[in-house]
């Protein structure tokens, strides 16, 4: 037997409003949030807000003062990177409950999102690919120090 009209408009009111107060609440721990991330070689850490722009710049225990500007520069972006990556998995984990369809109501449909062209492709690789790259050749940027000639 089906259930009469409006029991099941009562139900999809009540779930859109759940929903609404639950977004509300995402959107709030969302601005609240940052991440903060130490570069490989642990000379910079970099934090970053909750749109991914950076907040903060930490050069650590004067490790900079041996380092070439290259070699600070890539700390800094590698750091950088890392935390803006961390900040949006952040926001996709966040978001994720909406993107799913409504167990009680079918009508109502979670909603689609491209995170890969949000986000870039990074954010869709699993984090242990990310620390396998690091763990067996060190960051991609550290292949750039090395081939540009310069010392």
């Amino acid at each position: 037997m089906t259930e009469p009209l409006e029991k099941r408009l009562e139900k999809a009111m009540a779930e859109l409003q759940a929903a609404q107060e639950a977004v509300a609440r995402t959107e709030r721990e969302l601005r609240q949030a940052s991440f903060a991330v130490l570069s490989s070689d642990r000379a910079v850490r970099a934090t970053v807000g909750p749109q991914g722009e950076l907040t903060g710049i930490e050069f650590l225990e004067h490790k900079y003062r041996d380092m070439s500007p290259q070699e600070l520069a890539a700390s800094v972006l590698e750091a950088a990177g890392a935390a803006r990556l961390k900040m949006n998995r952040h926001v996709m984990k966040a978001l994720a409950p909406f993107t799913e369809a409504s167990s009680n109501v079918p009508e109502l449909k979670g909603f689609e999102v491209d995170w890969e062209r949000i986000f870039g492709p990074e954010v869709l690789r699993d984090d242990d690919e990310d620390t396998a790259r690091t763990a067996e050749q060190g960051p991609a940027w550290r292949d750039a120090l090395d081939e540009d000639g310069e010392d």
